[in-house]
């Protein structure tokens, strides 16, 4: 029945991909609720396989299929399927790709510390902040795009006129900044009360070490942007590198340890 679910998510996300492609002449309010049902069914579907009666199940495949989903939430929510044909059509295929790798292997990892208040709340905050950045890089990458074609007077992709390009960086960065203010109560909350939160003193791994790097990263950018008005390729560079770090320390941790080792 899972295996089903799965599939049944993956398939209504493609399905929304499809509705969203650029220059397409689907009806706003279509796209949109066929996002909304990709994203409730995903949400009921991950509620079963996460939630057990030991603990959460937040193994690499389950982490991976929940990130993408809040990646898609956050992308949907703050408009940038609807402004940016690109993006969806970056996400959404990704997310289906995702929601639909539980059904090949699952090692289970159960958080035997979820119904610890605190520990919930530093999940839930970590992942958050992982989708933002998740969908920032894409946004990023999909804003490089249209200024090269504005540069070279080619027309828009999409049915519509884009907002303009300073207010669409401007909100990339408001997200970018909430998604950095969430990655450091994230980090001060895990280095703080690591004992409470995991049974154990923090230690120097290299999933820590990774996230401290990611943080330094979208540090340096966010003050660059400040202080030097950085943009375009240049703060893409930041960006990608800054979620590749993020990425590379949460799942690629689970990655090695549950899919290379073998440990749950």
């Amino acid at each position: 029945m899972d295996i089903l679910l799965h599939v049944l998510v993956a398939a209504l996300y493609l399905v929304a991909a499809w509705l969203c492609r650029p220059r397409g002449e689907t009806p706003a309010a279509v796209r949109s609720l066929a996002i909304g049902v990709a994203l409730a069914v995903h949400a009921i579907v991950m509620t079963r396989v996460i939630v057990r009666p030991d603990g959460l199940d937040l193994s690499f495949v389950n982490a991976l299929s929940l990130v993408a989903g809040l990646a898609v939430l956050v992308a949907w929510v703050s408009g940038a399927l609807r402004i940016l044909p690109g993006v969806a059509m970056m996400i959404l295929p990704v997310a289906a790709l995702c929601a639909a790798l539980p059904t090949l292997a699952r090692m289970p990892h159960p958080f035997a510390y979820a119904d610890e208040p605190l520990a919930a709340a530093h999940i839930s905050v970590a992942l958050i902040a992982y989708a933002l950045f998740v969908v920032a890089a894409m946004q990023a990458a999909v804003l490089t795009g249209v200024e090269k074609r504005l540069h070279r007077g080619a027309p828009p992709i999409g049915a519509q006129e884009p907002p303009p390009l300073l207010t669409l960086e401007r909100y990339l960065f408001r997200l970018i900044a909430i998604g950095f203010v969430l990655l450091t109560i994230t980090l001060i909350s895990g280095f703080l009360f690591s004992e409470e939160l995991f049974g154990k003193p923090v230690t120097l791994t290299h999933k820590n070490v990774f996230s401290v790097a990611g943080w330094l990263t979208f540090a340096a950018l966010l003050f660059g942007r400040w202080r030097y008005g950085w943009r375009g390729r240049a703060a893409l560079k930041w960006i990608v590198a800054g979620t590749i770090l993020l990425v590379l320390g949460y799942l690629g941790s689970k990655f090695v340890l549950e899919v290379l080792l073998h440990r749950a």
